[in-house]
């Protein structure tokens, strides 16, 4: 049996490997739209994510769920973490920076806390979590500069972009309780949820999914970088560390990936970031750990 403080160590190296991953799917995102629709992005990310997955799951001699039940509870988390916040980042990220889709991102422990109060949980909703909501949503409006009416940000741009982290908020709960309970390894699951994912975006893919014929190297690698690593490798670790440790703490990833965001998009696209992005992301992370009992408020 593994010793609690090695079984600790490999859930923290997920953790960060997979906030990494995610902090450079913005990147990978907005490279991938020089060449394809933000629904070819959508697909070509979880196709090869599932064919990843797949492939791995059969060197490792791990059987797909057989059980229609389990392939329809399956299809909620497909939506709500691939297809819909798969295709609604690339659409924002047309009009917005990686920088802002990734500092936004991190509302998703927050969304997660309000699917769990509102839906999931039966338990009275205490100060702190109102606290930490409400503080949070002052976060986002300084994140999206609203005092400058979001600036050069469309509505429609920064409305997908909550609508994505929405979607991120409620699979977390979601699949906390009705995923795990069934048991599947957790490369069964991501593969499974995968599979779903690019069949349901396959017709759109074929009707619309490539921009223009022009294949250069890097966007290329970005495309395969967010589909093996981000669609794929990733969500083995996102299942691992909720059995672990609850869907609070895995979508609590978010506090890694806005720093990784901004840095990869300031190196590597030379994208700018006003002063009240980093500030607004800060304050929803603070908004996020009160809401979590991170940080405890003073009694007076």
């Amino acid at each position: 049996m593994r010793s609690p403080s090695h079984s600790a160590n490999s859930w923290i190296a997920q953790y960060i490997a997979l906030g990494i991953t995610w902090g450079c799917s913005f990147i990978f995102i907005k490279l991938g739209l020089e060449f394809l629709t933000p629904v070819g992005v959508a697909f070509g990310g979880v196709a090869l994510g599932a064919l990843t997955l797949v492939t791995y799951a059969r060197i490792r001699k791990i059987a797909l769920p057989r059980e229609v039940k389990t392939w329809a509870h399956l299809t909620f988390p497909a939506m709500t973490l691939n297809v819909i916040p798969g295709y609604l980042f690339p659409v924002a990220e047309q009009s917005v920076t990686s920088i802002l889709a990734g500092i936004i991102n991190a509302v998703t422990p927050l969304m997660t806390l309000l699917a769990m109060m509102l839906v999931f949980r039966s338990e009275k909703i205490t100060k702190a979590q109102v606290s930490g909501l409400l503080l949070g949503f002052i976060g986002v409006l300084t994140l999206l500069g609203a005092w400058r009416g979001l600036g050069d940000n469309p509505i429609y741009a920064v409305l997908a972009l909550l609508l994505s982290v929405a979607c991120y908020g409620i699979s977390f709960p979601y699949s906390r309780k009705f995923i795990l309970p069934i048991g599947l390894k957790p490369e069964a699951a991501a593969a499974t949820q995968l599979v779903i994912a690019a069949f349901i975006l396959l017709p759109f893919y074929l009707i619309d999914g490539v921009a223009q014929d022009k294949y250069r190297p890097g966007p290329v690698f970005a495309m395969l970088a967010l589909g093996i690593f981000g669609r794929g490798f990733a969500y083995i670790w996102n299942f691992q560390i909720m059995a672990a440790a609850g869907s609070a703490i895995a979508s609590s990833v978010t506090y890694v990936t806005p720093m990784v965001a901004v840095i990869v998009g300031v190196i590597f696209l030379g994208e700018g970031v006003s002063w009240y992005e980093p500030v607004g992301g800060a304050i929803v992370l603070l908004g996020a750990a009160i809401a979590q009992g991170r940080i405890k408020l003073s009694r007076s």
